[in-house]
């Protein structure tokens, strides 16, 4: 696990040197995705450079010091990531009578071979693994960048201009491009409308103009002439896919796997133990989050049933009873003989990582699970440089309530005429939350069924009684700020996958359609980048073995039944882990990886809140309408509505931009 950073062209090329100290000052920004080497390498001839911060994982020896060069000069790669399979690429290279002579047995070498034999689309496409890629081809005279099938990996790149002159930057995170000397750091307030829809900014879009994300299993390729020409030739260059979630699932679904139930589970029993076994090679002390929920006590079952020492495993827990999956794990953890490691963490253990959130996530990012995320990061580390995460499975597998509740909604929503069903969400949200949920404590089974907050799910629910699609209706749903538009001043809200940018999904129930969209963008641009900053942000690399894209294509076809069956997701995934957990020990309410939120805001962070929500404040900035934040954060405060999400959303955004200011 590494990061990298790189440009072509720019303004401030004033030879070799300069440049090679301007990329280290570069990669020294991301020092914390690499603190074992650095490296870079400059071009005067072309005007392109390479950085490389190094997490050495496999081959700790100079042999995989990057930038890398292929044996015959051709490909100069930096490289964020790891490729699971290259021992057997280095096989299929020996089998082809490729004469090599290997430096070492780092997988970068393997990537650099491969290009050299089947070329860079030939070779990314025989990989399994997770990474973010600059290669350049000295004989093509091209960059290309690539990122991993399901975005594990960031990469951001983008023109820009300063003086007339044109620099083409990218990297793993923002703050390195922004040391260059063409940044210009001009505010997307587009990409802000999108931040508070979702409490993240989907690809391609981020929070600066003219810097993008590179889309999840695609490359880019940029001629090295594009900095001499114009800024039309600039704007040609277009991602291009190698791989589509949208595809696999709908072919997923046209071909579907046969068998009986024995047969599927056991094929996935065997899938899953390939690739946890090939993510588990490391030449550095290894381990795994453990919850104790389905998803990463599968995983870490599957990692002891192959390890003759105990695992490790590292899991958090909080004295509040609704945010504790501490009690769990444990016991899973001592039925499997893993190493366990626990820490309770206190209210201001946790209040204390709310000021490293803006340099954390270096885009600004409002997933509050962020913060459990970086403490259990924070106590791995402690332990091991590679952990293994459960990530993956709720949306691969069908773990969300959501999915079930949206689709039996949704067929009874859509029988009714759109008068009649605006009529009934009149009618429900005319009650106060409150009196909702006074209401669900009175009524027999009805809290214990939908959990709490049942005030805010209803009039949530009303909220969507206009939809027209399944996708419109799982936009409302999964959507903070219903009309952004309204909050970001100047702005106008881009299409995404939800919306403007929707993949047609052929052949997808409405269950499975839901599944996809998550991981087409709440997978990638929420979970897995709240992973990565706040593991990387410790120098801890995180793998993901429901993400190999073995295990993608062979999920999406399996047949329904073998994910949801009782009003129940992971079905398949469940008979796996019985295999090796009892069921008793898994069987419970899905939690979740929380905190309380609404009473810290109301409490402890109140002071910190108010501060960047103060009215004259905001209408200084100029992003937001004061009145309505205002109007939530009072009606948060006096006990009305809880708003913490939709606030939340605003105060990341606010805390980040008071940092770039700092």
């Amino acid at each position: 696990m590494c990061g990298i950073v790189g440009y072509l062209g720019g303004s401030g090329r004033h030879g070799s040197e300069a440049d090679e100290i301007l990329l280290k000052r570069m990669a020294d920004t991301i020092r914390s995705r690499g603190p074992d080497d650095c490296g870079v390498w400059f071009d005067a001839s072309d005007g392109v450079g390479l950085a490389h911060r190094r997490l050495s994982i496999l081959d700790l020896s100079p042999a995989g010091h990057q930038p890398m060069h292929s044996a015959s000069g051709r490909y100069v790669i930096i490289f964020n990531g790891e490729i699971y399979n290259h021992l057997e690429l280095r096989e299929d290279l020996k089998q082809l009578g490729t004469a090599l002579q290997w430096r070492g047995h780092s997988d970068t070498e393997t990537l650099l071979a491969g290009f050299e034999t089947w070329g860079i689309k030939g070779t990314i496409r025989r990989c399994a693994g997770m990474f973010a890629i600059a290669v350049v081809d000295r004989k093509a005279r091209t960059l290309t960048l690539v990122r991993d099938r399901i975005g594990e990996k960031p990469l951001y790149y983008g023109w820009q201009q300063r003086d007339g002159t044109a620099c083409f930057l990218f990297g793993s995170e923002l703050k390195a491009l922004k040391l260059h000397p063409s940044f210009n750091a001009d505010i997307d307030r587009d990409a802000l409308c999108l931040m508070m829809r979702h409490n993240y900014i989907p690809a391609p879009y981020s929070i600066y103009q003219g810097i993008r994300k590179l889309i999840p299993g695609s490359l880019l390729t940029i001629p090295l002439s594009a900095a001499e020409g114009s800024r039309g030739a600039q704007a040609q260059s277009e991602p291009e896919p190698y791989w589509s979630l949208a595809q696999v699932a709908e072919a997923g679904c046209r071909e579907r796997r046969e068998g009986g139930d024995k047969e599927l589970v056991g094929e996935l029993e065997s899938l899953l133990k390939t690739v946890i076994g090939q993510q588990m090679i490391s030449d550095v002390p290894l381990g795994a989050f453990l919850s104790g929920g389905v998803d990463s006590s599968a995983v870490v079952a599957l990692m002891q049933s192959q390890s003759l020492r105990p695992v490790k495993t590292f899991t958090i827990g909080f004295d509040e009873s609704d945010y504790n999956e501490a009690i769990h794990a444990k016991k899973v953890a001592e039925h499997l003989g893993t190493e366990h490691t626990e820490l309770y963490v206190t209210p201001k253990q946790a209040l204390d990582v709310v000021p490293r959130l803006p340099v954390l996530y270096d885009e600004p990012f409002a997933d509050s699970s962020q913060i459990p995320t970086f403490l259990v990061s924070h106590l791995a580390r402690r332990n091991v440089t590679v952990s293994l995460s459960g990530d993956g499975g709720d949306e691969l597998f069908g773990g969300y309530t959501r999915y079930l509740v949206a689709a039996g909604v949704w067929q009874r929503l859509s029988k009714v005429p759109v008068p009649l069903r605006v009529l009934a969400a009149k009618s429900l949200t005319s009650l106060s939350p409150q009196t909702w949920d006074g209401l669900a404590r009175v009524v027999p089974g009805l809290k214990k069924r939908l959990g709490g907050r049942f005030g805010d799910k209803v009039h949530k629910a009303a909220g969507v009684f206009g939809s027209d699609s399944i996708e419109s209706l799982y936009k409302g749903l999964v959507s903070h700020w219903d009309d952004p538009e309204s909050l970001v001043l100047g702005s106008r809200e881009p299409p995404t996958f939800l919306s403007g940018r929707a993949p047609k999904l052929a052949g997808l129930s409405e269950v499975e359609r839901m599944m996809a969209l998550d991981m087409l963008s709440y997978l990638p641009d929420d979970i897995l980048a709240k992973v990565d900053r706040a593991a990387m942000g410790i120098s801890l690399e995180t793998r993901v073995p429901f993400l190999d894209h073995r295990v993608i294509e062979y999920a999406w076809q399996l047949p329904q039944t073998m994910k949801f069956r009782n009003g129940q997701g992971k079905w398949a995934l469940r008979q796996v882990l019985y295999k090796y957990v009892p069921k008793e020990l898994i069987e419970r309410p899905k939690m979740g990886f929380g905190i309380p939120l609404d009473a810290w805001l109301s409490g402890p962070l109140r002071d910190w809140a108010e501060d960047l929500l103060d009215e004259k404040r905001l209408q200084q900035e100029g992003f937001f309408h004061p009145l309505s934040v205002r109007k939530k954060w009072e009606e948060h405060l006096a006990g009305r509505r809880n708003w913490s999400y939709h606030l939340w959303g605003v105060l990341m955004f606010q805390a980040w931009l008071a940092g770039q200011r700092d």
